[in-house]
Parts: C-alpha cells; structure tokens; sequence
C-alpha cells in the first residue's frame, strides 16, 4: 500500500504569489470578469500603467480595463524576477513582465517592472495597488 501523500498547507507567500499570476492571466485573457474579481472594488484603490496617470477607486480602475481590453487582440505576459513579501494582511510583489500585445495594426512589446499590493479580505487577497512602469532599456517600437 502506498504512502499518503501530506498535502503543506500553503504558505501566505504563495497565496499572494497566485494572485499575482491570477492578475496576469486576467490580463492575458483580456477578461474583465476575471479582472473585477482580483481587485478590491474601494474607493482608495490605485493603479498606474505605463504611460498613464494614475488612478483612483474602482470604477475608474474599471473603465481603464475595460478600454485597454477593447482595444487588444491578444496579449502574452511572461513573469520573471518575482519578489514575494507579505506582512500580516498586506502582501506586495515585485517583478518584471515582458508583455507582448496584438492590436488591429500590429503588435507591440514592451519590458515593465511591476509592483502589485494585496490584502486579506475574507479569506481572499485583493488587488488594492498596480504600479507598472516600462524599463529604459524596453525597445518600443510597433511592428507592424
């Protein structure tokens, strides 16, 4: 008879590390769904994307998802450098991302460093603070 398997329990770390990949893959899937779902829906929520100003609260949050999402084919994000920390109900994560986005003209990529903030609510990590910022050595020209 085989040995049962012991499951660990997973650490906080890793908790706030899948919501991390869970931001990503919803915006890889170009999903507004998955993306309201990550997201805390509070007034004092912020984001800021590459080239943008930054944004408060959720429904502005939301409009620019929902912008960004209508006016990409197909995006492809790939994950290095994840840096993990979390304190109490507040979590963080650091990494860079090589997106790559289809749109009606072409495709365009571009090398970000990315830091996202969590926190605990009911069991769940939300997203409370996107800030993503192209690196200086990012090529940003479009192909087409």
């Amino acid at each position: 008879m085989p040995t049962p398997t012991v499951r660990e329990k997973p650490t906080p770390e890793d908790a706030v590390r899948a919501a991390n990949h869970r931001f990503f893959a919803a915006f890889e899937a170009l999903s507004l769904a998955d993306m309201e779902a990550i997201w805390a829906h509070d007034d004092d929520i912020q984001c800021v994307q590459p080239g943008w100003d930054l944004l408060r609260g959720w429904d502005d949050i939301r409009e620019r998802w929902k912008r960004v999402f209508r006016n990409l084919k197909r995006v492809r994000v790939a994950i290095s450098g994840n840096w993990v920390r979390v304190e109490g109900s507040v979590g963080w994560v650091a990494c860079t991302a090589r997106i790559t986005t289809a749109f009606a003209e072409g495709f365009d990529e571009a090398i970000v460093q990315a830091t996202n903030i969590f926190v605990l609510r009911d069991g769940h990590w939300l997203l409370v603070a996107h800030h993503a910022s192209l690196l200086p050595a990012t090529l940003r020209a479009t192909v087409q």
